[in-house]
């Protein structure tokens, strides 16, 4: 029995990792050249693959035919796909015998698509979890082979939330691996009234609008806390990094904040939204300055 796998990211280590420690024979590993670009914060599935001896492969577009081919010819009974970026085609799909199985960032059918750790987080999202689910043509919509739950803190971050789902991943993988290998995995159909589909995340969609709710706006800065970009505004002499907030639940002193006007209470930083005050805990301004009473945040 040998199996492929296609990855990426930490997620992408977790799963190749646990099939290297229940000796599962991987003939080959798919993943990505680094981009000079990103913040490569995380582990390389390739470094991993290759200090075990494993083939690795970077193709620009893995269902070219020639890439189809090479797969073929290594004959995998299973491929597992773990935060692989493209969508795999069907002329690979039909390739292994038991088929081609997905671990995704959330609880199918909510958050299919991209950044799903991300959206949850904007979104408010109580609880979270991963799902183990075979690959057909339309993205994170195969029949659920297993899911493990995780809570969401107020507080959590985007990382804080992802090293839950790193756990979470090893220990689904860990209860379903046999089922799957052996092409006797459980197949339960998603419920397609309660999906929902997002897309992937930019840069300027961390812009905070302060005319929003301070939970919303919560909600976002910690969403896309670092080692993600940040959440952000302006000030008059430029960008401003929020790292950290925390919404006023309790009424403040004095008259209403504008939103964007920031007050300094005690060395609090406070700023106006469109409901409740935020307060801003950490923050990167322009040549690390403070901010000031009465200084405005908002688009420049």
């Amino acid at each position: 029995m040998s199996v492929v796998v296609m990855a990426y990211h930490e997620m992408g280590c977790t799963g190749l990792r646990l099939l290297l420690d229940r000796k599962v024979e991987v003939s080959a590993v798919f993943t990505y050249e680094d981009d000079p670009a990103e913040n490569c914060w995380f582990g390389s599935v390739a470094k991993l693959a290759r200090a075990a001896g494993i083939p690795v492969f970077t193709p620009g577009n893995v269902n070219e035919p020639e890439w189809v081919r090479k797969i073929e010819r290594l004959a995998p009974e299973v491929i597992f796909s773990f935060y692989y970026r493209d969508l795999i085609r069907r002329p690979i799909r039909a390739i292994p015998m038991h088929g081609c199985v997905n671990l995704h960032g959330s609880l199918l059918p909510k958050y299919r698509g991209r950044s799903p750790v991300n959206w949850q987080l904007v979104n408010g999202e109580t609880e979270s979890g991963v799902t183990l689910h075979y690959i057909v043509g339309r993205a994170d919509a195969g029949d659920i082979i297993g899911q493990e739950r995780v809570e969401v803190g107020p507080e959590d971050t985007a990382i804080i939330l992802y090293r839950k789902l790193l756990a979470a991943a090893e220990r689904v993988l860990h209860r379903h691996l046999r089922r799957v290998l052996d092409g006797a995995a459980p197949r339960i159909k998603q419920d397609e009234s309660q999906a929902t589909v997002f897309g992937g995340r930019r840069l300027e969609d961390g812009l905070l609008d302060w005319r929003r709710p301070a939970w919303e706006l919560h909600n976002l800065v910690r969403a896309v806390a670092p080692p993600w970009p940040g959440a952000f505004t302006f000030a008059e002499d430029g960008k401003v990094i929020i790292l950290r907030t925390r919404p006023c639940e309790k009424p403040r002193p004095g008259a209403p904040l504008k939103p964007g006007e920031v007050r300094i209470e005690e060395d609090e930083v406070i700023v106006g939204s469109g409901r409740e005050p935020l307060q801003v805990i950490a923050y990167v301004a322009p040549s690390q300055r403070v901010l000031r009473s009465g200084e405005m945040l908002g688009i420049a």
